[in-house]
């Protein structure tokens, strides 16, 4: 069967929800699913703060990313930015995520943006390995910050 790769709409916010959870549980967290209603203005809102494309093989949901695009990226380009990359584990190591990455670069192309961004953290060994076999290097000229949770 053949995976596809499309943008997520309002109908799929259930669906959303439970892969926020997956994903929460993926890194140590609970799995408890997303506030649909968050998710649904977040997304959907006439301000959306997000993208989130879905992998789907006929009827299931394999994995999703979400992104954003980023103003200014380098003088007044914009960047597309990746927040999320997830694929479901009975799914993964079979080229979802290389899917992804190449919608991705197709979404930002279209976005005219002039590069696609993303961090990773270092205590997740799997991405870093895919990342680098992407043929994505780690750029050390750059400190990630945090403020709240």
């Amino acid at each position: 069967m053949t995976v596809l790769i499309e943008r997520a709409t309002e109908t799929d916010v259930g669906e959303v929800s439970v892969l926020l959870g997956e994903i929460e549980a993926y890194y140590g967290g609970d799995n408890v699913p997303g506030d649909m209603e968050q998710i649904r203005s977040a997304l959907f809102s006439g301000q959306p703060a997000a993208t989130v494309l879905l992998a789907r093989e006929g009827d299931e949901v394999l994995g999703m990313a979400s992104y954003s695009l980023l103003w200014p990226a380098a003088g007044a380009e914009t960047s597309l930015y990746l927040k999320e990359l997830f694929v479901r584990e009975a799914a993964r190591r079979r080229g979802v995520a290389g899917l992804f990455m190449a919608r991705l670069r197709e979404e930002a192309e279209a976005a005219g943006c002039t590069r696609v961004e993303w961090t990773a953290d270092q205590s997740n060994p799997p991405a870093l390995k895919f990342y680098a076999a992407y043929g994505a290097e780690p750029r050390g000229d750059k400190v990630f910050y945090r403020i709240g949770k």
